[in-house]
């Protein structure tokens, strides 16, 4: 695994960050306005990727589809919404989780997309201990209570210094993209039941975040619902498919509910531990 992330450390994200803030820089820089998010919309979205981006980015950033300056926008399927946390020295817990937890701005086409993503820091230049948090806008706030996180929870993916800044885009794009939309066609839950889920209308798929730590960072996938396992096992692999992961990467999940009863987002009990293969 040493080898391969080894190979990744020059990541195309620094091309999207300014000169100089390669080490010690502030968090954002020139964050856009936050603006009200919209309920998911019926149209398709548009898949795009990273290839897209010389294209996309020469065109304005707007919010929601229609056009701009004569130029056609590509509307999202859903409006998403970044959020960040702010630095604190390692060892400083903070009291309210909530409190560091500060919204940059939503988007929901394209070009928005790319209009805030290239006046983001990547997260090689971010002092620990900071998070990125990237979520539908149905989720009022990024934490285990918010209602529609409360029955999920999250896979996580440690990494190894150096090799965040690829992964991180890889990831955002693979979600903003719908890459994970049909990760839970034909739900049950472990009782085998078809599941009826009021939330339907949302996206399985509810954010994913990167925490920036001292000897490593961390990357997360939230879903809506934990009691679902075929679900989670597509989500899995729909993760390593899009983040080129090899087969011998290790993967753990946990459960939002267990995560609010010891209080912790990343520590998971070795027997939970689910390398992929």
């Amino acid at each position: 695994m040493a080898g391969y992330f080894s190979n990744h450390s020059q990541s195309r994200f620094l091309a999207n960050s300014a000169p100089g803030t390669g080490t010690s820089s502030a968090t954002t820089a020139t964050p856009q306005t936050p603006t009200t998010p919209n309920p998911p919309t019926p149209h398709k979205a548009a898949r795009f990727s990273s290839d897209e981006k010389s294209n996309a980015k020469e065109k304005t950033g707007v919010v929601g589809g229609g056009s701009v300056n004569g130029a056609s926008v590509h509307p999202l399927k859903n409006t998403w919404v970044f959020w960040f946390r702010q630095h604190r020295a390692p060892g400083n817990k903070i009291t309210n989780y909530e409190e560091g937890i500060k919204k940059i701005s939503a988007f929901s086409s394209v070009e928005s997309f790319w209009s805030l993503w290239t006046h983001l820091h990547p997260p090689s230049s971010l002092l620990p201990t900071t998070d990125y948090l990237l979520f539908h806008s149905g989720i009022r706030r990024p934490v285990w209570e918010d209602p529609l996180n409360l029955s999920g929870g999250k896979w996580i993916i440690r990494l190894k210094k150096g090799v965040a800044d690829r992964l991180w885009e890889d990831l955002v794009l693979a979600i903003v993209g719908d890459q994970f939309d049909d990760v839970a066609e034909g739900r049950e839950l472990k009782d085998g039941k078809e599941s009826v889920d009021p939330n339907d209308e949302w996206p399985e798929i509810c954010g994913c975040t990167i925490s920036v730590r001292q000897s490593e960072d961390i990357i997360t996938v939230w879903n809506k619902i934990d009691g679902d396992a075929k679900t989670k096992d597509r989500i899995s692999a729909t993760i390593r498919r899009a983040l080129n992961l090899p087969p011998t990467t290790q993967m753990e999940y946990k459960s939002n509910n267990d995560s609010m009863q010891d209080k912790s987002s990343f520590r998971v009990p070795p027997v939970e531990r689910t390398p992929l293969s």
